[in-house]
């Protein structure tokens, strides 16, 4: 089982939309590393930390499952959306992504207590510069959140 960290701005889908909806495409990833995550790396259960980016308070919202193999986004061949790619065609798409299912919405994990946090100094997304929207979490750091998204 590998586990990851998937942010996602919460106006355009949020743990609790996730929650409603029970499962969710991940659509939208238009960088070649989280695209290859997804396609060769992802597996059915892996475990995914949502993340909320680009809001007043960023940080780990809830827990989801990957639940399907990659597959084609089907954004990238719609002109309207904003994740159109014109250089992708159906014969050959760019552009993949999997589906995640909603596990459990927790308290928010801010950015701000993941960096106080010792065990988690090592996460990718702590690191400076990064920017990827999908990242590999170790066993390690995937225990020491939960532990501190469950703690009383």
């Amino acid at each position: 089982m590998n586990y990851w960290l998937m942010k996602s701005e919460p106006d355009e889908a949020s743990i609790l939309d996730l929650e409603r909806a029970g499962t969710l495409p991940w659509t939208g990833v238009r960088n070649y590393q989280a695209r290859n995550f997804m396609r060769d790396d992802m597996r059915l259960g892996d475990g995914v930390l949502f993340y909320h980016s680009s809001c007043p308070e960023p940080g780990i919202a809830g827990l989801a499952e990957v639940c399907s193999a990659a597959y084609p986004d089907a954004t990238q061949f719609d002109a309207g959306s904003p994740y159109f790619d014109p250089k992708s065609k159906p014969d050959a798409p760019r552009w993949l992504h999997v589906d995640v299912r909603w596990r459990e919405t927790t308290r928010l994990l801010s950015l701000k207590e993941m960096r106080e946090a010792p065990e988690l100094s090592s996460m990718q997304v702590l690191q400076r510069g990064n920017r990827l929207s999908i990242t590999p979490v170790t066993p390690a750091e995937w225990q020491a959140v939960l532990k501190r998204l469950h703690a009383a």
